[in-house]
């Protein structure tokens, strides 16, 4: 057994900073896996503070068990994940503190503190919940303890960890930095800081004292499943913790792990787990969501959380706990291929190794290396800078299974079945490989994951709410950026002149465009300048959208060129630009000649998606999208499919210095001026993709690679609104708050819009046919709050 170090090479530039976190402790509710201590008197049972680092597992989604944080007594003092995902209290039996806000995030880590000081004179003091370093203050159920009363939890009775006192509720996950302080009510400053490079919510060293009951686990020592080892308090109180259903021997029961919320090292950061998230109930995603099984005999898939970047060598290793030969596989899929209720190597970019020994691909098996079975260790190796897969049987290579990995997909581990017997184990490195991966190959983690060139989101792209005053109203961004592209909606009002209203830096701020109407370009007043942190709105002249007293709106608003704008005559019609090729996003004005051309957009690289308009002509926003190629386009304006003609991009996909046009239509009429809004893929920060529906309230997941602050969505297949949500309207999930940019309509909420924003992609929550119907394609446009390298559950 090699244990990981010197062997796992750093995969990327991440670095350590500030203060890092080297181990958790993994527990598995299939082993009732828990830590138990009996308390003695505490120094105050009025006051107290739980603080701990969580990573969920089995996501119940209201039809699982109780995930149990803490708790104390016989059925009487309990800090949970509820069966929906909220977070509950509960001080004399009662559930009396509940959250409006769900937590089924498997990806990432959430810090969770729960503050108790009942001698406050008011209700609302006495309990506060605070995740990822916030406060939450929206609930759904209220119940706080009397004044000055003493709870269940920090008195003279058994607690446990992970466990209900009284029945079989137990978490599943993992959790570390468990910190409980008796005799204190502290705030997030104590045990969590904001990284100032990357906006994130990350751990800090407790440094106070800690009162009677009070403890400090952080799992360092594995050397045995006892008290005085895995369960050593660190405070100094010598409060230790007795594990129960706990392994500190080798193997896929192995409990003792280096999955946690800081980037420590090549080998100490968040691993690659399987995702919930991906298997639509087909599969059984359990021990942390490390373990894989079947409950059925047809096929079946479940993703990673974690893509493979599109350069560098990476390793992983499945344990086959239990098989039907020839009716399991191991591979790697696209992140696009919806195949949860298929296999990997149904499709063109899917690839596997199959339990009868065949490797997989394009829907046809064909020989390849020896059939594995229970016991077996199947090692997968996948260079994706060579585009090449090669499995090891128990060490052994089986050769290399596929060449030819296509560069414009991002792979992602999957594990498929077929059979009830079927049970597969994973490790991505969290717990010590088998066997030592091949030379240079590295784990699959967020310390490997390369750097962002974009590490805040809020720094070129920002989401900002503000109420209208009817006159001058300087708004500004959190960040402080200057935009050069402002999309400002009201949210309170709707119907005729409350429009979705467009400015930037390269027309000027007297003209602006709406996204739901044909009409040519306006001159007024509405906006009289961009600042270097925002923007200054006027008394309303044309549009309601911008600046009406008492109107609550939003503005999206994307950095380029901050103002410089030059002449580009890459193409054959002269451009003028905008650009910040770094954040990939340009805004391009130019004159239509009614032939075929090409016009410069300054990115230096395709671009994946363009949203073009005619300032002179009545006429509709013509939109590109990768997804859909250069023979199709859509409408911005209308409800419209995808419609196929050359008239749009002349056929032609963009290039990395020009965008083609045809030789008619809205956006190339001889001598009329356009606006182009162009931007490109940054890996961390935007992402522009596609995805299938299934008709089903338990949507797909779609992977971004980042904590998603703005996705915008549009049905390619047939008539459907646009639609788009936002974390500064929806600051929780489930997130409901939806604008439409092809109608003047206020915002609308509700059931029917229901999804998440998670730390790396978007989950729907609704069946609704114009974002989830059975069979349905639909396009995206996503820009990040945080890479996934750097983010927080949400």
């Amino acid at each position: 057994m090699s244990i990981i170090g010197s062997n796992i090479l750093a995969g990327a530039s991440g670095q350590a900073t500030g203060y890092n976190i080297n181990n958790s402790l993994r527990f598995r509710s299939s082993n009732s896996a828990y830590l138990s201590r009996t308390f003695t008197t505490p120094t105050d049972g009025k006051k107290w503070t739980w603080s701990g680092w969580v990573k969920r597992g089995i996501l119940t989604n209201g039809t699982g068990t109780v995930q149990q944080l803490f708790s104390a007594g016989s059925a009487t003092g309990f800090f949970r994940i509820s069966q929906t995902d909220t977070l509950l209290a509960g001080w004399t039996g009662a559930s009396n503190l509940e959250t409006t806000q769900v937590f089924r995030d498997p990806s990432a880590w959430y810090h969770i503190m729960l503050v108790v000081d009942t001698t406050q004179a008011t209700a609302s003091n006495r309990v506060k919940y605070y995740v990822n370093g916030s406060q939450i203050t929206a609930f759904a159920t209220t119940d706080y303890p009397t004044q000055n009363s003493t709870t269940t939890i920090n008195s003279a009775v058994a607690h446990n960890i992970a466990a209900y006192t009284s029945s079989s509720q137990y978490f599943d996950g993992y959790m570390t930095e468990i910190n409980f302080v008796d005799g204190q009510a502290l705030t997030p400053s104590s045990f969590g800081e904001t990284d100032t490079t990357t906006g994130s919510w990350k751990p800090k060293a407790y440094t106070g004292t800690y009162g009677t009951n009070g403890f400090y686990l952080k799992f360092a020592d594995a050397s045995a499943a006892t008290a005085a080892a895995i369960g050593k308090d660190s405070s100094g109180n010598g409060n230790n913790w007795t594990p129960s259903g706990i392994s500190v021997t080798a193997g896929v029961t192995y409990d003792a792990m280096i999955d946690v919320p800081t980037n420590t090292s090549a080998t100490v950061a968040n691993y690659c787990v399987m995702n919930p998230l991906t298997n639509l109930a087909s599969l059984t995603v359990s021990n942390a969501n490390l373990s894989v099984s079947a409950s059925n005999g047809n096929w079946k898939s479940v993703l990673g959380t974690m893509a493979l970047p599109s350069t560098g060598k990476w390793y992983w290793e499945v344990t086959v706990v239990g098989t039907a030969v020839g009716q399991e596989i191991i591979g790697v899929a696209n992140t696009v291929d919806n195949i949860s209720s298929s296999y990997s190597g149904s499709t063109a970019n899917t690839y596997g190794y199959q339990s009868s020994g065949s490797k997989n691909n394009n829907a046809t098996g064909t020989a390849y290396g020896a059939s594995y079975t229970t016991n077996d260790i199947i090692g997968v190796a996948v260079d994706t800078t060579a585009g090449t897969i090669v499995f090891y049987k128990n060490n052994t290579s089986q050769g290399t299974a596929f060449t030819g990995l296509s560069s414009s997909y991002s792979y992602i581990p999957v594990g498929s079945m077929e059979n009830a017997a079927s049970n597969l184990a994973f490790n991505f490195g969290q717990r010590p490989f088998s066997y030592t991966p091949p030379t240079g190959y590295v784990a699959l983690n967020t310390y490997n994951l390369p750097d962002s060139t974009i590490v805040k989101g809020n720094t070129v792209m920002d989401a900002t709410l503000y109420t209208g005053n009817g006159t001058t109203n300087t708004i500004t961004n959190a960040s402080g950026f200057k935009p050069d592209f402002l999309w400002t909606k009201s949210r309170s009002n709707g119907g005729g002149g409350y429009n979705n209203i467009i400015f930037d830096s390269v027309r000027g701020t007297s003209k602006s465009l709406a996204t739901d109407l044909t009409g040519t370009e306006y001159t007024g007043t509405d906006l009289t300048s961009f600042n270097s942190n925002g923007f200054t709105a006027a008394a309303p002249n044309q549009w309601f959208g911008v600046n009406n007293s008492g109107a609550t709106f939003v503005a999206w608003q994307w950095q380029a060129g901050q103002g410089t704008n030059t002449s580009n005559t890459n193409g054959s019609i002269t451009s003028t630009v905008s650009v910040n090729a770094t954040a990939g996003f340009s805004v391009v004005t130019y004159t239509g000649t009614g032939a075929n051309a090409t016009v410069g957009h300054g990115l230096g690289v395709a671009p994946s998606m363009i949203m073009a308009k005619s300032r002179s002509v009545a006429a509709d926003w013509n939109v590109y999208h990768t997804s859909l190629g250069a023979t199709k386009a859509l409408y911005l304006n209308r409800t419209t499919a995808a419609t196929t003609s050359s008239v749009f991009w002349n056929n032609t996909a963009p290039t990395s210095s020009v965008f083609s046009l045809g030789n008619t239509g809205d956006v190339n009429t001889n001598a009329s001026t356009n606006v182009a809004y162009c931007w490109a893929e940054i890996a961390g920060f935007s992402k522009f993709g596609s995805y299938t529906g299934n008709g089903s309230t338990d949507g797909p997941f779609v992977y971004t690679g980042f904590r998603p602050k703005f996705v915008l969505i549009k049905r390619t297949d047939v008539t459907g609104n646009w639609r788009l949500h936002d974390t500064s309207r929806d600051t929780y999930n489930v997130t409901q708050a939806v604008l439409y940019p092809n109608l003047s309509n206020a915002e609308a909420t509700g059931s029917n819009e229901y999804w998440d924003l998670l730390s790396n992609g978007f989950k729907l929550r609704t069946s609704d046919s114009e974002q989830n119907a059975s069979g349905g394609t639909y396009i995206f446009m996503a820009f990040a709050e945080n890479p996934f390298k750097n983010a927080n559950a949400r």
